[in-house]
């Protein structure tokens, strides 16, 4: 009998050391990762605000070729939705909602994932021209980790997780817009 409340003392405290990292964790994260594409900035704005194009060179599009697709809406257009589900644990199942377009300067999507967990992110790409025919693109994401959650962040770096994916994205995105 005293065993099990030494192992029930143990999970209580190791819970409660959870809690306590998680309330003192940082929830917020954002990545961003930049390139420079040799194209004039309103034929890679333009590119760059088409959901369905981004399915092509996209990362995680490639990890599971055969996931399904839908869209609701109109492409490159506020209120556009792309949706995908997949058994790939790494692609799992969501939505993204175009939000807002700047012409030639910001694309603002929403990113809401429903599986392997449901969470939402704010996505964005901008824009800015350092040179005659050159784009220089950044891809950013940003989202929020629920307390008590937040602690499990500490061993994990989405700076390095998806910073990885967006920049192979954009690796991507570079060969395919420069070969149009």
């Amino acid at each position: 009998m005293m065993i099990v409340w030494i192992i029930l003392g143990a999970l209580a405290g190791i819970i409660a050391l959870v809690l306590i990292i998680a309330a003192f964790s940082k929830k917020d994260f954002a990545v961003e990762r930049t390139i420079t594409v040799n194209k004039p900035l309103p034929e890679t704005y333009d590119f760059l605000s088409s959901l369905q194009k981004q399915d092509q060179w996209s990362k995680w599009t490639q990890l599971d070729p055969n996931m399904k697709k839908s869209y609701i809406g109109t492409d490159k257009t506020v209120g556009f939705i792309s949706k995908w589900e997949s058994n790939h644990k790494q692609v799992g199942e969501g939505e993204q909602e175009i939000k807002k377009l700047v012409p030639n300067e910001r694309i603002e999507n929403e990113i809401r994932f429903m599986k392997p967990m449901k969470s939402v992110a704010n996505a964005y790409f901008t824009v800015q021209e350092p040179g005659e025919n050159q784009t220089k693109v950044a891809w950013g994401f940003t989202s929020t980790t629920p307390w008590p959650f937040n602690a499990f962040m500490l061993f994990f770096n989405m700076e390095n997780a998806v910073g990885k994916d967006f920049e192979e994205g954009l690796s991507n995105m570079k060969k395919m817009i420069e070969a149009e």
